[in-house]
């Protein structure tokens, strides 16, 4: 297990709603040279009132909390400490719920089932400025970012009035609607939308209004 001197302790938060795990992770943290659990919490409300009256170096958070999320808590303790080191502790591993909680300011993302030194490595990497990932959620961030980007507006060679149909499209306009607010015929509508269907490769008003929302917003900056 790693050490640290007497005198660089580092001071640990807790914020877990498992009596249980909250046992095991404090005893864990107070039997291990070097490291001290100064606060323990079982709920969001909790970590917020309490954490900033004696900030840690760093915060073992839950996702799994009553009433607020572990993310929002994360990012309500952000706001009023900025400098706090935020790892999650958690069973929760898709990739959604991890990028959620480092946009919400987590330093560090652990899976429970991660061996007890490997925590204790995480607090003290994490109190040094590292980013400590269990590795197959560290894999899952690395698939992400090589994941092919998805094809923007322009990739679809979409002309400027197909453009104008699929924005008028995407917000829940009839073909009728589209035509008088272009002022085209309805006829005309109904061969645009045609020509839709081919470059977006698919069959159904909903579909491409679909398309069209996601590739739009993958090249807003």
């Amino acid at each position: 297990m790693p050490s640290a001197a007497p005198t660089s302790v580092i001071s640990v938060a807790l914020v877990e709603d498992n009596a249980g795990i909250r046992r095991a992770f404090q005893r864990l943290i107070n039997e291990t040279p070097g490291f001290s659990c100064i606060c323990v919490c079982d709920c969001g409300e909790d970590a917020i009132r309490e954490i900033p009256e004696n900030p840690p170096d760093v915060v073992l958070m839950d996702l799994h909390l009553p009433n607020m999320s572990g993310v929002e808590c994360t990012a309500r303790l952000k706001e009023l400490l900025p400098s706090l080191h935020v790892i999650i502790v958690t069973v929760y591993d898709d990739t959604e719920t991890v990028f959620k909680a480092l946009r919400a300011g987590a330093s560090g993302y652990l899976l429970k089932r991660a061996d007890p030194e490997k925590i204790l490595e995480a607090i003290a990497d994490v109190s040094k400025g590292g980013a400590p990932m269990t590795s197959e959620i560290a894999r899952k961030v690395i698939e992400t970012f090589q994941a092919p980007a998805p094809p923007t507006t322009d990739d679809l060679n979409l002309t400027r009035r197909e453009q104008e149909i699929l924005e008028l499209l995407s917000k829940g306009f009839a073909n009728k609607e589209i035509a008088q607010r272009l002022s085209l015929s309805f006829d005309t509508v109904r061969w645009h939308l045609k020509q839709i269907y081919v470059k977006l490769h698919v069959r159904s008003r909903t579909e491409a209004a679909n398309k069209f929302l996601r590739t739009r917003g993958s090249s807003t900056p």
